[in-house]
């Protein structure tokens, strides 16, 4: 008998039965996915790691596949609205009686294993995957790489996006000890695709020790925009371009580099998933993501975005700067307390008319006094705090916006969020 018959029950159960919240190692998933899955079946399996840019990446590489016929699984974290949306078939989220049917299957076989939050989900993701029948799957490492529960598969090839500073009480303060983790994907003869621009030497070193191919942006593989599309080229041992290529659906020139790397991913992915020049075209034209450099068009127009580290955060500025500096700028804003929240105010605070600080539900968010303690060491006063709810800091900010200038609502997949709940309601 199912241990809850509702997937709230489900979540709001796993919420608090594993002792911490994270809670990195692959013992326990393992041992449990192994009971799932003795035979270890798997669809080719693409993982994709990284600090920034990974839901992009899978977003690009679910349009194209499925553009080209491909029955595609992926999974993502964290959620935007639903729970659900992590596991997508086909470009569909799962419902919710195929999410807790999965549950209680890991249920009942994970004994004495208490599991997270996390790990139940990834469990969960990869046992729909594999009873699925898909052509491929594709995976979001969560946090890190060597220890995170999707590193359980043996992917046929990685990808990594960017390496920046981020979960540092987690991964490590430098690059190079977040590059370590990252490269925990590794595996000997696997290709990696590498879309840093500059990838640290833990990465390359951990690549060498592990016999695993490398195909770097601007070195094996490189792109060029022109004024409205743009060419790909591949210099490595699979010699490839593709001219002329669309200019992506999701904006911002990081985009390009996020594609760039996709499109190499899938060149190493060829002998089990062959791709067409015309599903990459229209794979690239068509993708779509929510709360990235997303565009809600109105009078007074509202750009979301889930950056919420300094890296992210200056490709935001850069966006900005470039689409709308002839505008007042608006920010809808809060952060969760273990992100830098001074470095990101400081980033971006010279394209910020005035901030609009908002609560968030959650107890990972940082507190109005923490906000405002940023604000200060970083001497700005052009800030408004003591909002309520979401709704009243979001109306504050229309209230002083005036038809031509633009609300940015940043700092957290959690925002974002309430936004969308926001329009629901």
């Amino acid at each position: 008998m199912a241990r809850f018959n509702s997937l709230e029950n489900w979540l709001k159960w796993q919420e608090g039965i594993h002792p911490r919240e994270i809670d990195l190692g692959l013992e326990r998933v393992a041992r449990v996915f192994k009971i799932l899955n003795p035979e270890n079946v798997k669809p080719p399996t693409i993982i994709v790691a990284g600090t920034n840019g990974k839901g992009s990446c899978i977003a690009f590489l679910e349009s194209i596949y499925r553009a080209q016929g491909y029955r595609v699984g992926a999974y993502t974290s964290p959620h935007i609205l639903k729970y659900n949306e992590r596991i997508r078939i086909d470009g569909r989220s799962v419902n919710d009686d195929v999410i807790c049917q999965a549950f209680d299957r890991i249920d009942e076989v994970r004994n004495e294993d208490s599991l997270s939050y996390f790990e139940f989900g990834t469990l969960a993701a990869l046992d729909i995957f594999w009873r699925s029948d898909l052509d491929v799957q594709l995976l979001e490492i969560g946090l890190g790489g060597r220890l995170d529960a999707v590193n359980i598969i043996n992917a046929d090839t990685v990808l990594i996006t960017s390496i920046c500073i981020d979960h540092v009480d987690w991964l490590g303060e430098t690059r190079e000890a977040i590059a370590y983790e990252k490269a925990g994907v590794f595996r000997a003869d696997v290709p990696a695709v590498i879309g840093d621009l500059d990838p640290p030497k833990a990465l390359l070193s951990c690549a060498l020790k592990k016999n695993t191919p490398l195909y770097r942006i601007n070195k094996e593989f490189s792109f060029q925009n022109k004024t409205n599309n743009w060419d790909w080229f591949c210099s490595a041992n699979k010699k490839r371009e593709y001219l002329s290529l669309p200019e992506p659906a999701l904006k911002g020139e990081h985009q390009y580099r996020n594609a760039s790397a996709v499109l190499m991913a899938i060149i190493e992915m060829e002998a089990f998933l062959p791709v067409s020049e015309g599903s990459i075209y229209k794979g690239l034209e068509t993708v779509h993501l929510k709360g990235r450099f997303q565009l809600i068009d109105g009078d007074i127009p509202v750009l979301l975005d889930v950056a919420h580290n300094p890296q992210a955060v200056r490709v935001l500025v850069e966006y900005l700067m470039k689409m709308y500096s002839d505008k007042k700028i608006y920010a809808v804003f809060s952060m969760m307390k273990d992100k830098d929240i001074k470095t990101v105010i400081e980033i971006i605070s010279p394209v910020i008319n005035h901030w609009f600080i908002s609560p968030l539900n959650s107890p990972r968010a940082a507190s109005q006094a923490a906000v405002k303690d940023c604000f200060e060491q970083n001497n700005l006063e052009n800030a408004s705090f003591g909002y309520r709810s979401f709704s009243e800091s979001f109306l504050a900010a229309q209230e002083s916006a005036e038809a031509g200038d633009i609300i940015v609502v940043f700092g957290s997949f959690y925002l974002v969020a309430e936004y969308f709940l926001k329009k629901l309601n």
